[in-house]
């Protein structure tokens, strides 16, 4: 097969595929140089970061299969891949417990103020007096969005003893019996809003979920709490976020994922002592990509050995 290797992937996996297959490296490119090394590709393997657009998938007759290294699909043209018929692979679940414990990392460091006290310390500040910290036991963790990542989060909030309630887009009693297995009491939208300490945000973007987080419903969050995004960027109205935290209402924010991304990107959140900005690194452990890469590998020689199909074949009518 000739595959397009978009983004990074784990250096085992890529040495494997390229003793097998024909391997066009198009890390790092611009969209129109990527369009043009997709010519005549079977397969794309990419993660987030890069745009896989109609005009991609469109150059190559051969396009038979996209493997997304990762759970989002908010960087494909999704209805060009549908019309085509074009197979489409995620690999969600090794992130999940990755960006899972991110999301812990920053609830702790939020409240622990942990980086105010580090930056102190070493300009020889003892603090101790200081610096005020909350304990997580006992807080109500909310969780927008109990998918793969966002019931593993309320699974670890429940181990470090939190009151963990959670909301999905289609509640049903088979999955508040499968979120209770896991310590996660079913709740409504706004129910989790207003009474989370802690709020965890792991939806993905979608028209409906653009600015989910607006500024009504970041007011209407508890005085005092809590917010950290690792969904993705745009979930989050961040200029109602920066309003929020200006003014106290908020007690800090932990941000993975941003309405700008990318080199160059500043947020205008980066002035606030109290924000933890992070650049989109939440499944990026060594781990997860090894276990992605080893997935990556089986998915590709399995439809490697599987037959061609005809590329004459009409795609299906919409």
């Amino acid at each position: 097969m000739r595959l397009l290797i978009a983004s990074s992937v784990d250096g085992e996996a890529l040495e494997k595929l390229q003793r097998d297959h024909e391997i066009v490296d198009a890390r790092g490119c611009a969209p129109e140089r990527l369009a043009e090394m997709g010519t005549g590709c079977d397969a794309i393997i990419f993660r987030s970061g890069v745009q896989i657009t109609a005009d991609v998938m469109r150059r190559s007759n051969r396009l038979r299969l996209l493997i997304r290294a990762g759970s989002g699909c908010d960087n494909v043209d999704l209805d060009y891949v549908h019309r085509q018929a074009i197979e489409f692979v995620r690999i969600p679940e090794p992130g999940a417990r990755a960006v899972a414990e991110l999301a812990f990392a920053l609830m702790l460091s939020l409240a622990r103020q942990i980086p105010q006290a580090d930056a102190l310390l070493r300009k020889g500040r003892w603090a101790k007096s200081e610096l005020e910290g909350f304990l997580l036991r006992d807080k109500v963790l909310g969780i927008i969005g109990c998918g793969n990542i966002g019931a593993c989060v309320g699974e670890m909030g429940a181990a470090w003893g939190m009151e963990v309630q959670g909301c999905v887009d289609e509640p049903s009693p088979a999955v508040a019996n499968r979120l209770a297995q896991r310590g996660i009491r079913l709740a409504n939208f706004d129910k989790v809003l207003e009474e989370a300490d802690f709020l965890s945000i792991h939806v993905p973007l979608l028209e409906s979920t653009r600015n989910l987080l607006d500024s009504a419903a970041l007011r209407r969050m508890k005085r005092g709490a809590f917010l950290v995004n690792l969904a993705r960027g745009g979930v989050v109205d961040e200029r109602a976020l920066l309003e929020v935290l200006q003014s106290g209402h908020l007690r800090g924010a932990g941000l993975d994922v941003h309405e700008r991304e990318g080199e160059g990107a500043i947020s205008g959140l980066a002035s606030l002592p109290q924000v933890l900005l992070t650049p989109h690194i939440g499944a990026s452990t060594r781990d997860t990509q090894k276990e992605i890469g080893r997935r990556i590998v089986q998915i590709i020689r399995a439809r490697s050995e599987e037959p061609r199909l005809d590329d004459a074949v009409a795609a299906p009518a919409k």
